[in-house]
């Protein structure tokens, strides 16, 4: 086969590199951990103290049907940490990407391999050494509605066995007339709105009041159910 360099600039077996970024919003305005006050779907004012997540098996697939995993794509976004809002993904075949699919949270295999490094390490605060098994997204904050110590909100969503399974795909096509252009000599940038507040409505609409407590059960459930519908949306691509 030729190597020769194409005229869009795809090469045979090239590769190059791209970014996410992860801009983190409450029903359209930004987020500011700590200070800004928001209302849930029931109307309730709430306060965002601690906001992350795990985005890991990123899966990038092209209108032929071909399809690349990124090889231990694990990230941990953190609202708190600047930095964590930008991957950069290396050695991605080049070529034109119509969609991308990601896990939220960790994969069943991933939860029951020990103690790991990178963004799995425990020291992330992102694992339930009494439960053995990642948290997948964390918020915590307060509203005068919880009834918890201190108007406490603890959202801690885990857990990978059936019935209380957690773990949830997001998939989004990419606009075939503006598809992601991985090319050696340009490296777009995919752009992300993460809504937070998705987390309490798009099944069940959740009230502070009798939910403002869980750590994987039931009620984990519930709200991975709700951001599976509106956590992450694609806003655009700047190829």
């Amino acid at each position: 086969s030729s190597c020769k360099k194409s005229d869009d600039g795809i090469t045979a077996d090239t590769k190059s590199s791209f970014t996410i970024e992860f801009e983190h919003q409450v029903n359209g305005a930004a987020l500011a951990l700590n200070t800004a006050t928001y209302k849930n779907a029931k109307g309730e004012d709430f306060k965002i103290n601690v906001f992350k997540y795990y985005v890991s098996k990123v899966k990038f697939s092209k209108a032929d049907g071909t399809t690349y995993l990124i090889p231990e794509s694990y990230f941990l976004i953190d609202e708190s940490k600047s930095a964590s809002k930008m991957i950069t993904l290396n050695d991605v075949p080049t070529g034109d990407y119509t969609k991308i699919e990601f896990t939220i949270g960790v994969d069943y295999a991933r939860n029951f391999a020990g103690a790991q490094t990178g963004a799995l390490d425990p020291v992330n605060g992102m694992f339930w050494t009494w439960n053995s098994g990642y948290i997948f997204v964390k918020l915590e904050g307060t509203s005068p509605q919880s009834t918890a110590a201190n108007n406490a909100l603890t959202f801690h969503i885990g857990g990978v066995v059936d019935p209380n399974n957690t773990i949830r795909t997001f998939s989004a096509e990419i606009n075939a007339a503006n598809p992601l252009r991985v090319r050696a000599d340009a490296k777009p940038d995919m752009h992300f709105i993460i809504n937070a507040a998705a987390m309490f409505t798009g099944t069940t609409d959740i009230s502070f009041a009798t939910l403002n407590l869980t750590m994987g059960g039931a009620a984990s459930v519930i709200v991975a159910d709700n951001y599976a519908k509106g956590l992450f949306r694609l806003d655009h691509i700047h190829n």
